[in-house]
């Protein structure tokens, strides 16, 4: 399964991404810039910042080459050199942005992150960080072939879709099961309690469920517990709810993820492995809630 490569005029993007070094294992563009969310006109998309990741294979030589040809994107750290900026990188979720750059008559701002650490994360969701906008709809500029990184996305979407059903009730609609994958990544997250929309997860959804639709069809197609009627543009779902079926389910959900329910109901002292755990929490008939918790806490 490839990862959906989204239609549009992405002619403008290209263009950005030819200001740059071209060893890239994948770039993309997201964000409201480049998807409109409820309650912003047009224009206001064409004004706000283009936001991109790339993720790079050798992040060393690519902030080498990229010195050469925008050092002026660099704060003072381009004094020294691509080496230390990418160890710096290595903190936090392993990406390190350029921000606030004029490109081709418009603002950008761009992470790189090396295509290690972004496979780590889609699998494991370590941080959640560039994963969690991989789980929503973005513009794919570039992407090469590799197989470990192209299961890792897909693996991504998977598990979004099995974290959200573990937190959504037995049954639900389409539109609900997207807006529970596109807060996963935002649980928790101060910024939307204080300084940033509330309803932003509402407003990024609302307007682009055809672009969820594309991006989750196959996924959705496949999965046995959901009859999706594309054409109709409905999803008939009948989650299993039996302790059975949860445990199924939690032992498919990334590491970290898995890690952090544990440690909710894991008493300090106690020596049980994961698995004893998870069956405990799928027996729980406050699973679903859990699973929240989880994803609420500190990356």
């Amino acid at each position: 399964m490839a990862l959906p490569v989204l239609s549009s005029s992405a002619v403008k993007f290209r263009r950005v991404l030819a200001h740059f070094p071209q060893e890239l294992s994948l770039a993309f563009a997201y964000g409201s810039g480049v998807f409109r969310q409820a309650g912003a006109s047009a224009e206001h998309g064409e004004t706000n910042m283009l936001d991109f990741v790339f993720a790079v294979d050798d992040v060393v030589t690519w902030h080498m080459t990229n010195l050469v040809k925008n050092r002026s994107h660099y704060s003072f750290l381009k004094f020294f050199g691509p080496k230390k900026i990418s160890t710096i990188q290595r903190y936090g979720a392993g990406i390190y942005y350029n921000t606030l750059v004029p490109c081709n008559g418009r603002m950008i701002k761009y992470g790189v992150i090396s295509t290690d650490a972004l496979i780590e994360d889609l699998f494991h969701w370590k941080t959640l960080y560039v994963a969690g906008r991989l789980q929503k709809p973005v513009k794919i500029l570039a992407q090469n072939e590799n197989s470990k990184l192209q299961a890792a996305l897909v693996s991504n979407l998977k598990s979004a879709v099995i974290a959200a059903f573990l937190m959504l009730p037995e049954s639900f609609s389409e539109e609900e099961l997207y807006l529970q994958i596109a807060g996963l990544s935002y649980s928790g997250d101060f910024r939307m309690i204080i300084g940033e929309d509330r309803f932003k997860v509402q407003n990024i959804v609302k307007p682009n469920i055809a672009h969820f639709q594309k991006l989750y069809s196959t996924i959705l197609q496949d999965c046995p517990q959901v009859v999706y009627k594309h054409q109709l543009g409905r999803l008939e779902a009948s989650i299993d709810k039996s302790p059975e079926g949860q445990f199924t389910q939690l032992m498919a959900l990334p590491k970290t993820l898995q890690q952090k329910i544990t440690a909710l109901v894991n008493p300090p002292g106690k020596n049980r492995d994961v698995e004893e755990i998870l069956l405990q929490v799928a027996h729980d008939p406050d699973c679903g809630y859990l699973v929240h918790q989880g994803r609420s806490g500190p990356v």
